[in-house]
């Protein structure tokens, strides 16, 4: 049998193997059109629209075409982690005349660093000029020592690995590192300031009902002194107002440790909070946490209606009491895995929102009690400045923080198939992470980035980027406003649909569809 085996042409094999598939195409899978009527040629359609992305990245996009980063900003990232040379020749390769293009104003004469000044000798030392929670006096007031942050990704988003790489980056640029509301994991611990932040799941924090617990909250910071402040999630830019389900099979005994669920049973995240269901009822939790923990408290939020917004403003306003600082994240989405209706339309991207938002504050006098934070896609000299000329006062990366410790924008996190070990579970993928290398180049696009700041802070004039008016930054617009509501663009006003409630739809007798027979059968 060996002999027959050996003495027929590798060539005939593979016409063996080639006629098999076809008639496993032809007779036997009905799942691909393509395959069937194509048998063999039609999986070379799969292979290359498989590897499309890749192809377009490296070999057809421009450099100023790609979203969500393009080839030039992940550039940046990448030669300023590496302490590479991150300048450019020739002038720019971008239409400075395109929409929103950012101009900073530079000074005639620019600030000069004095021999005494902090920045003589360190060039990169940009810290918050605001505290957090020095209006509400907070026990354990915080002042950031950075203005750019990591953003939250939690341990189960990312890998070990990539959580303990941001940590000690983080240390390494006396950052902080927002936990993201997966917990408070072994690999946030490795001795950079963190923010510990919770969203609805309440993981870390759980109580048995999955709601918080305030003693394992209390218990939680008083282990652990690195905590330097908490941030309650609303919600979030890649997909405000939807929960999400964690699969039990990736439960494992760490994770489920750490999150405070059981092991291998699936995990739902809601869309509302248990432990409160109004703007009243947030603010008495966010002064609860501050007194029994002493730490400065916050919340996290996108940006779409104001109205409730206006009601949280109305009552601290009142009280006097109310968040320490607020993350205002943008609808660009990011890490977080979501539906495309969600991640490209609901919420309103950075800049509208944010503007929206911190004048709603601004008119009713509140802005110097809060630290603004600033996130979606922010991670920039040039896009931080007219942050700051907006009136944030911190801005947190999320992204750019994997791209700095090598994350190619493979655009498959929520597949758990990262190339490059950062956003999956996978053991074999992790271990191509050099967590000391990475903790370096994490800390070194944070030094290069707040360098870069503070040269554009200086060429305005200013002394750090806090003193930015909106004055010192244009942008080019293409009409009188820089956007408009479906009203104003389409000149016609919605009538009003009637409605009750879904149950009184699923109640009706003209209901259509599968649900309709059940009801019939029942």
């Amino acid at each position: 049998m060996i002999n027959f085996i050996t003495s027929i042409p590798w060539w005939v094999w593979l016409l063996v193997v080639l006629f098999a598939v076809a008639i496993r195409d032809v007779f036997f899978q009905r799942a691909h059109t393509i395959s069937h009527n194509f048998p063999i040629v039609g999986h070379f359609r799969y292979w290359l629209e498989s590897i499309g992305p890749e192809m377009r990245q490296y070999f057809v996009a421009n450099n100023r075409e790609e979203l969500p980063f393009n080839r030039i900003e992940r550039s940046w990232i990448y030669a300023s982690a590496k302490k590479e040379n991150n300048y450019e020749g020739f002038g720019t390769d971008r239409d400075i005349y395109e929409h929103q293009h950012i101009f900073i104003k530079n000074q005639m004469m620019a600030y000069e660093v004095a021999e005494n000044h902090p920045n003589y000798t360190d060039t990169s030392f940009v810290p918050c000029a605001k505290v957090m929670g020095a209006y509400n006096k907070r026990r354990k007031p915080y002042r950031p020592a950075s203005v750019i942050n990591v953003s939250a990704m939690s341990f189960g988003s990312l890998s070990a690995a990539a959580v303990e790489a941001m940590n000690k980056g983080v240390l390494k640029a006396n950052a902080y590192h927002n936990t993201g509301e997966g917990g408070l994991s072994p690999y946030h611990k490795q001795g950079g300031d963190v923010i510990f932040h919770f969203g609805t799941g309440y993981f870390g924090v759980r109580s048995p009902e999955g709601s918080l617990s305030m003693e394992k909250l209390k218990q939680l910071v008083a282990d652990n002194p690195c905590i330097k402040a908490i941030e309650i999630k609303l919600s979030q830019g890649a997909k405000p107002g939807k929960g999400g389900v964690l699969p039990g099979a990736k439960i494992t005994p760490e994770l489920a440790e750490i999150r405070g669920v059981e092991v291998g049973k699936d995990v739902l995240s809601p869309a509302t909070h248990k432990a409160f269901k109004s703007i009243p009822e947030l603010l008495q939790l966010i002064e609860k946490i501050a007194e029994e923990t002493g730490l400065p408290v916050g919340i996290k939020a996108a940006i779409g209606k104001l109205d409730q917004w206006e009601q949280l403003a109305d009552l601290m306003k009142k009280t006097g009491k109310g968040p320490d600082f607020i993350t205002i994240d943008g609808g660009e989405g990011g890490t977080g895995a979501a539906p495309p209706s969600f991640a490209d339309h609901v919420s309103l991207p950075w800049v509208y929102g944010f503007s929206s938002l911190y004048k709603l504050f601004l008119d009713r006098e509140l802005t110097d009690r809060i630290v603004f934070i600033g996130s979606g896609k922010l991670g920039f000299p040039a896009k931080a400045a007219m942050a700051f000329a907006m009136g944030v006062d911190c801005i947190n990366v999320a992204r750019e923080a994997m791209m700095s410790i090598g994350c190619i924008q493979a655009q498959v996190c929520h597949t758990n198939r990262c190339p490059t070990g950062i956003a999956t579970q996978k053991k074999w993928l992790q271990n191509g992470i050099d967590v000391p290398l990475k903790s370096d180049r994490l800390g070194q696009y944070f030094k290069s980035f707040r360098k870069e700041l503070l040269e554009i802070t200086h060429a305005a004039g200013y002394e750090h980027p806090c003193q930015f008016h909106m004055e010192d930054v244009q942008v080019n617009v293409d009409d009188t406003e820089l956007n408009r509501n479906l009203r104003a663009t389409y000149k016609y006003q919605k009538h009003p649909v009637p409605f009750t409630s879904v149950q009184d739809l699923l109640n009706c007798n003209y209901l259509g569809g599968q649900l309709a027979s059940d009801k019939n059968k029942s």
